[in-house]
């Protein structure tokens, strides 16, 4: 299954830094911000990360819940969550099933070599579990914005 906005959104269970395991099912009754990012510890996604640390206040009081996804093992989490005091879960993906599953798991080139890797892309998942909102591409200048104003639209 692959995401689809409107419908349900791919359900997965999986390892979280601190030795934890989450499953979007469980979250059911809050609306989930999703965002796949490609490595921790690197310039854009350590930005991005530390934009959602830094709204976190204003993203909860608007009744969501934040989670990283990256193909890092939870040990990297934990370091990279440590590093910059990261305040939301963390999940482990290495073997790329939730990233296919949200089909942000795409070839990508860079310096002509082509790769596979995770495309930066954020979901929103409304409390009923369904998918209420996707940015693809995403750009991380103002993108934590972007998801705010769309969170206080969604329940």
């Amino acid at each position: 299954m692959t995401a689809i906005l409107g419908s349900e959104a791919p359900n997965f269970s999986a390892n979280t830094d601190g030795s934890g395991t989450i499953s979007l099912k469980d979250l059911r009754g809050k609306t989930v911000v999703l965002y796949f990012y490609p490595k921790d510890d690197t310039s854009g996604c350590t930005a991005e990360a530390c934009d959602f640390r830094d709204n976190m206040q204003r993203l909860t009081s608007s009744g969501a819940v934040v989670l990283g996804v990256s193909p890092d093992s939870p040990k990297s989490h934990d370091k990279f969550k440590q590093k910059y005091d990261l305040n939301f879960a963390l999940v482990s993906d290495e073997s790329h099933e939730i990233c296919e599953s949200y089909g942000v798991w795409v070839e990508k080139s860079m310096y002509g070599r082509k790769y596979m890797g995770v495309e930066r892309s954020t979901f929103v998942i409304n409390s009923e579990g369904i998918l209420a909102h996707e940015w693809r591409k995403v750009k991380v200048s103002g993108h934590v914005d972007e998801v705010l104003a769309v969170i206080s639209s969604v329940k």
